[in-house]
């Protein structure tokens, strides 16, 4: 029988793969093992990987082979979204990994344990079932913030994009279940709250959904009732406290403006929308198995900005995907101008296995795909200064996320309502680290009133004003976060690095 007493989690991909990294996280604390944040100390390196693009699937495998070999006594558990893709390929050829685990499934962790305890190697691969969630005891987010699972898989097909051959048709959390799991983290001390999903507004109309009891909902409420993602929004409206709810990934096809009125009505949900549009190309579009047009999207960002002038906008943009030209692009940068986001992510495209995509003909060469990424970066970084100066001589909370050390006088990095957690920019506050007041209210996970004074194409800087009256009766954090147990800088060690 093999020891097996301590773990570190490697954590890779998006939000929605960090939920699944918590909750790994709490299963195998509750199996015995203790977590540690330096990977020479572990008997056991779990890598939660991405298999979204080829260079996340590099980084995740090039993770594995760095673990075992700087690492060749402990155990190596390939897990996430590339473990459950590739399961039946790893199970022969990927032999540095002592175990592989799907994301189906994640309660299956206590049975890799018990495998590798025995000296079996094992690959796990269970259907794509529910939305998997539970306890989480640490997060790997920033103090006081939270990502909140509410849907699993998705029914677009896009033809680029790989997510439902990965995690599965779509699949809804019951609203009773979501609205409990933000109860319980408010107690808890969270005051953020970031609904995280494939596709938010598809919220409750997957083949099997029921989430109020009432059987499966149409989609874009074509019967006239209201979405199930506004009546969650509602839902949550109704519960007691302060806090901030930030709705992410809303797929252009599926907006539905019901949401807008929840939203006008209850300041605690924030007016933040991340709709990915991807192109601006009419043709594309539809190539990308869209059903929308760009006139149609245009129009949803000057609804939202018509009945909430205060909102961020955010989308995304996929440069270089079959078919893409010259003119095509033109067109992209048009609409990005027109739209004016806030702030607009962007990556070049790469072909991935089993999409339709993969197969059409006309693929862009990568170097062309990259330069016209760099370009629309280059132009959302003008709009987004310009918009940001907008933000100046305002005051804001801010979130505090961590404490500039070694500085004579005090200075915070922090974020306001508008700016999403990882993705978009930050507000560096200065405070006066002597007074004991102002050195007092600015802790990490704690929220302080700030005067917006300058502004970049990236981030904001404000001065303290004072602490924020949102903190009153907030429950005080019984929660533990990796930020406080690792090293600040790294947020964790990176076994690609090694």
């Amino acid at each position: 029988m093999t020891k097996l007493h301590t773990f570190f989690l490697d954590q890779h991909g998006c939000a929605k793969n960090q939920v699944d990294g918590e909750l790994l996280i709490n299963r195998l604390v509750n199996k015995g093992l203790t977590q540690v944040f330096d990977a020479s100390e572990a008997d056991v390196i779990v890598i939660n990987s991405c298999g979204f693009i080829e260079s996340a699937k590099k980084e995740s495998l090039d993770a594995v082979f760095s673990a075992k070999s700087a690492y060749p006594d402990s155990k190596i558990i390939l897990a996430g979204c590339l473990a459950e893709r590739y399961a039946d390929e790893f199970k022969k050829e990927l032999t540095e990994a002592d175990a592989i685990l799907g994301n189906g499934d994640l309660s299956k962790i206590d049975d890799v344990v018990d495998s590798l305890r025995e000296g079996k190697r094992v690959v796990i691969k269970e259907k794509q079932l529910g939305v998997c969630c539970g306890e989480r005891n640490l997060l790997l987010s920033f103090n006081g913030s939270a990502y909140i699972k509410i849907t699993e898989g998705c029914n677009n097909n896009c033809s680029y994009c790989a997510i439902p051959l990965i995690r599965g048709q779509l699949r809804s959390r019951r609203a009773s279940e979501i609205v409990e799991e933000i109860k319980d983290l408010l107690s808890k001390g969270i005051f953020e709250f970031n609904l995280v999903g494939q596709d938010l507004a598809a919220y409750g109309t997957g083949k099997d959904d029921d989430v109020y009891g009432e059987g499966r909902s149409p989609l874009n409420c074509a019967d006239g009732k209201i979405s199930p993602l506004a009546r969650l929004l509602g839902d949550i409206s109704k519960i007691t406290g302060d806090f901030w709810i930030r709705l992410l990934y809303i797929h252009p096809d599926h907006f539905t403006s019901d949401i807008l009125p929840v939203i006008k009505a209850d300041k605690r949900i924030l007016p933040y929308f991340d709709i990915p549009f991807q192109t601006g190309d009419n043709a594309l579009i539809k190539a990308m198995n869209r059903v929308g047009n760009a006139d149609e999207y245009i129009k949803i960002a000057k609804l939202i900005r018509n009945e909430l002038p205060e909102s961020a906008l955010r989308t995304t943009f996929l440069t270089g995907f079959a078919g893409e030209t010259e003119a095509a692009h033109e067109n992209t940068k048009e609409f990005l101008k027109k739209i004016s986001f806030d702030w607009s992510g962007c990556f070049s495209y790469s072909k991935e296995d089993d999409t339709v995509g993969a197969k059409m003909k006309n693929q862009v060469p990568h170097k062309i795909a990259e330069k016209r990424a760099r370009e629309l970066e280059e132009i959302q970084a003008v709009i987004t200064k310009e918009r940001l100066s907008r933000r100046c001589g305002k005051e804001y909370d801010i979130l505090i996320e961590e404490i500039v050390e070694g500085e004579e006088s005090g200075l915070a990095i922090g974020r306001a309502w508008f700016q999403a957690p990882e993705v978009d920019g930050s507000v560096v506050v200065s405070y006066d680290k002597d007074n004991e007041e102002e050195n007092s209210a600015v802790k990490k996970g704690r929220l302080v009133r700030v005067k917006i004074t300058s502004s970049s194409s990236v981030d904001l800087n404000g001065e303290f004003i004072c602490d924020s009256p949102l903190n009153k009766n907030r429950a005080t954090s019984t929660l533990l976060f990796a930020e406080e147990r690792i090293n600040e800088n790294a947020r964790g060690q990176s076994l690609g690095e090694i």
